[in-house]
């Protein structure tokens, strides 16, 4: 009798719809295949497209949870964001009680991770009117009106920043004075800067668009060595680095 109920269940799907246990498990598959995906877990997300709700649930308990708990984080639910969503509300009640110009750096720092970049710009100005001198904030704000396509106004706020600490941010202040000078149209400046920034640091975003550079300048030897050298060097990376770096790897690889 159950198997006979559970194949009409099966080659009615209309009658699964209805069911809440039915929809409960699309929903748990679904926020599982989220989870998977944001943390680079592509055999996981793979198994719980592929196997339905059974391998959500065992993702749950191998990989969700335990890192949760070792994290700090939650030991229960917790949807996607949530977190994120939490952090915005901590910075803005700071802003509320304190009005620093560190918290206003942090809420600027938060809409930039999260690609917006307007409102970004507002909040990284509203830090420099409480400190117009913080390193940080006058970086920050550079990179972000060079996302928002306005080099011109970005390079002497970046410039203004590595004058004060020439390896701020770990070179990718650095980086983004590379691409400022590259956008306004001066590729000797941008090569010279890529220079300092190898110097250093060995970023695929540095190689990638110091290849570029060169190779349009007709050194295409030292090109194709450095983006077969970076290809090379990403087979044996950590996995983070390689799913940060997989754009930079497609663009190296179309390069040669």
């Amino acid at each position: 009798m159950l198997s006979a109920s559970l194949w009409w269940d099966i080659s009615h799907p209309e009658v699964l719809l209805q069911n809440p246990l039915f929809l409960i498990g699309v929903v748990f598959q679904i926020w599982m295949g989220i989870d998977a995906i944001r943390r680079g877990e592509w055999l996981w997300a793979a198994a719980i497209v592929l196997f339905t709700v059974f391998s959500a649930a065992l993702y749950f308990f191998m990989v969700y949870r335990p890192q949760g708990a070792a994290g700090g984080g939650s030991t229960g639910f917790e949807l996607p964001g949530a977190r994120d969503r939490a952090r915005l509300k901590e910075i803005e009640k700071r802003i509320h009680h304190l009005d620093h110009a560190r918290d206003h750096l942090d809420l600027a720092d938060h809409f930039f991770s999260k690609g917006k970049f307007e409102k970004a710009e507002a909040s990284y100005r509203e830090s420099l009117k409480r400190d117009q001198n913080d390193p940080d904030a006058v970086a920050h704000l550079g990179q972000c009106l060079l996302r928002l396509k306005r080099p011109a106004e970005a390079k002497p706020l970046l410039e203004q920043a590595l004058a004060a600490d020439p390896r701020h941010d770990y070179g990718h202040t650095q980086m983004a004075l590379a691409e400022t000078q590259a956008a306004l149209g001066n590729p000797d400046e941008a090569i010279a800067t890529w220079q300092k920034v190898l110097a250093h640091h060995g970023y695929a975003r540095a190689k990638v668009q110091y290849a570029e550079l060169v190779a349009a300048k007709g050194r295409h030897d030292e090109a194709r060595n450095l983006m077969r050298e970076l290809i090379a060097d990403d087979q044996h990376s950590p996995r983070f680095q390689r799913v940060r770096d997989k754009a930079w790897i497609r663009r190296a690889k179309k390069l040669l």
